[in-house]
């Protein structure tokens, strides 16, 4: 049975996908005459969901690890660009396979050991993409607030309708509507972007910015990390769902390199600029860290708080399309059958339902979900890093038809991945602490490895567990995991690759 697009010799498919907007294709492989995009066309999707005023805000959250500025600079530079540029890497994928980034996945783990990263990723995208419209309808709630308008529940009710509706609408319709979205949005964002630094430039004050004091070797380390992991690495486990339309003979450098530039550039300039706010003034950083997009709007003239509004939440938006789009990939590569706009539509409406939670019911839920959600960044990274050295081993193609059968020769678990992904997550796992100690206690058995290491010491203050030390909240399991996975994988899958690409 063949599992590749239905896209007529002429590319009738394709069109009559483009004409009715709504892409009818799940994770099945991409008939060649349907793979028109170029390495080029990377750039829109990932610019757009990247360009967010949002993004100024890391500049509060960097510096919060006690560095200075040029060590700050440096961070945001290396984090945001290596981050993304390991996106690019997996991105080659699809490419090569013309699939979405969980199917090329099974080629290491095999077809049903898959599902062991392809539940952790299905968590991930859906669960940030709740986060990121949950920020969207309460940065409504604070802009109307600042306007003197009615921010009550009845804004919150119409902001979380039309929120959930751009984004379950822009998923189900999927690539063809995504992208011609994504290039509109760009604009959109990208220009509001630009007056809002305009207008707040005269707030920076150099002389602050050159006083704030160096840190450690170890709180650069833990700024590294989170900076890695707010951009690039959060979106690696979709990075080939949006070059999967690409021409197979695309070259590999240009899939890297578009794909970098795309996701790299806007933030790598906005996280630079929050430095500089945050740098400031103490008082703004800390409002920021509490209330990003309220405390960025504060800076404002009236006049220009409601196009901020709306570029912030198109931002939040853009992002949540892809996520929730590669998730409801994700949920068909899991075995779930229907089809992609049912399985996108249902995604939308858990997205749907756990915004309208935390928004008008949960008291105390933020706090815990994203520590759900930065726990399960490690698995994530170490199966970044297996799937990063999985492809770097490869030289040819994927077999089409071996990424749906378990008797292939892609087989059905590749043990030697599930265990490195497992111990690579144990181990990251044990270098990592709760950053939400007090609020989700359930989750403090992280950090296991860091007393027995002499790397810190857990404190159990009544008023809020801590950690003393300089290495906890560096967060090195997260590259620890992801080196794991990469080193392991690259010397003891030689050989499988090998006998794969074989045929045997």
């Amino acid at each position: 049975m063949s599992h590749t697009a239905t896209t007529g010799p002429d590319g009738s498919g394709l069109e009559q996908t483009r004409r009715l907007g709504v892409e009818t294709t799940g994770i099945e492989i991409i008939e060649e005459s349907a793979r028109t995009a170029r390495p080029r066309d990377l750039f829109w999707p990932w610019f757009a969901a990247n360009v967010s005023v949002f993004g100024i805000s890391y500049g509060s959250f960097v510096l919060g690890f006690g560095i200075s500025f040029v060590q700050a600079l440096l961070v945001t530079v290396v984090g945001v660009v290596v981050s993304f540029a390991l996106c690019g890497i997996i991105a080659i994928a699809g490419k090569r396979g013309s699939a979405p980034t969980m199917i090329l996945s099974r080629a290491a783990f095999g077809v049903q050991g898959q599902k062991l990263p392809g539940v952790i990723s299905w968590l991930v995208s859906i669960g940030w993409e709740t986060f990121l419209a949950i920020l969207a309808v309460l940065a409504t709630a604070t802009i109307f607030d600042q306007l003197g308008w009615a921010s009550g529940t009845s804004t919150r009710v119409v902001a979380t309708v039309v929120v959930a509706a751009l984004i379950v609408s822009a998923s189900v319709a999927g690539y063809h509507v995504i992208m011609r979205m994504q290039s509109v949005l760009t604009w959109i964002t990208g220009i509001a972007t630009v007056v809002y630094v305009a207008l707040t430039v005269d707030e920076i004050d150099w002389s602050a910015v050159q006083d704030v004091p160096g840190g450690s070797a170890q709180q650069l380390v833990g700024a590294l990390v989170m900076v890695m992991t707010g951009f690039g690495l959060g979106w690696i486990n979709i990075a080939a769902d949006w070059s999967r339309y690409q021409h197979r003979d695309a070259r590999g450098s240009a899939i890297v390199g578009w794909n970098t530039f795309g996701g790299a550039v806007a933030p790598t300039v906005l996280v630079v600029f929050g430095l500089l706010l945050a740098g400031s003034s103490s008082d703004l950083s800390a409002g920021i860290v509490a209330d990003p997009i309220g405390t960025l709007g504060t800076l404002l003239p009236t006049w220009f708080l409601v196009p901020f509004l709306l570029a912030a939440i198109l931002a939040l938006v853009s992002g949540a399309v892809l996520g929730i789009y590669s998730s409801g990939l994700t949920l068909l590569s899991l075995g779930v059958r229907m089809p992609r706009p049912a399985a996108a539509f249902v995604d939308g409406l858990i997205l749907t339902l756990g915004t309208v939670w935390v928004v008008f019911f949960a008291e105390d839920f933020l706090g815990p979900f994203q520590s759900f959600l930065i726990t399960l960044g490690v698995p994530l990274a170490a199966w970044a890093g297996i799937m990063i050295a999985d492809i770097a081993l490869r030289r040819r193609d994927y077999d089409d038809e071996a990424l749906f059968d378990s008797s292939g020769r892609y087989g059905a678990v590749d043990w030697t991945s599930v265990a490195t992904m497992v111990g690579a997550s144990v181990i990251g796992w044990g270098l990592v602490v709760n950053s939400f100690a007090a609020d989700a206690a359930w989750n403090n058995w992280q950090g296991f490895l860091i007393g027995p290491l002499g790397l810190g010491t857990y404190v159990d203050d009544p008023a809020g567990p801590y950690w003393e030390g300089n290495w906890p909240y560096a967060n090195l399991g997260v590259l620890l995991a992801l080196v794991l996975g990469f080193a392991v994988t690259y010397v003891a899958r030689r050989g499988a690759v090998r006998r794969q690409e074989a045929g045997a």
